[in-house]
């Protein structure tokens, strides 16, 4: 299973944010130059975790990017499976239905593979994420023009 851009760069955005308590809350804009990911694809990934409840974003002087409880003790099982959606690894029913659906054993079969995957994510937070050596990476990435 390969997660999307978008799930890879919402967990990072968790990440960051999660060592960043204290100071100036970073904005948008920075995250995205220290993550090295476009501004507008942070901003979409940003206002989709403040929905939610991930994340706090202020404007304006004194404004930034907060995480939020709820954010820290996310379940990273949880949060792939509500930024991946339901999708199935493999498409049975599209345009052109697989002949074997009707008795096939390869779907289920993923589908076991999938939640195990999620499961295996469930007891994991963004707070163990940033645990030591991670954390300390993160404070130490230095920020550069963002990738447009």
């Amino acid at each position: 299973m390969r997660l999307t851009r978008f799930t890879d760069v919402a967990l990072r955005v968790l990440m960051r944010l999660a060592v960043t308590e204290g100071g100036d809350p970073p904005t948008t804009r920075e995250v995205a130059a220290t993550m090295r990911v476009p501004y507008t694809h942070t901003a979409k990934v940003v206002a989709r975790l403040q929905h939610l409840g991930l994340l706090d974003a202020r404007r304006g002087r004194g404004g930034g990017l907060t995480l939020t409880t709820a954010g820290h003790s996310a379940s990273i099982g949880s949060l792939v499976r509500e930024l991946e959606g339901a999708e199935e690894v493999v498409e049975c029913e599209g345009g052109t239905p697989c002949p074997l659906r009707s008795a096939c054993r390869l779907r289920d079969a993923l589908r076991q593979a999938q939640e195990a995957f999620h499961a295996s994510l469930d007891p994991i937070t963004v707070t163990d994420l940033v645990a030591a050596p991670t954390g300390p990476l993160l404070l130490g990435i230095g920020s550069g023009p963002p990738p447009d």
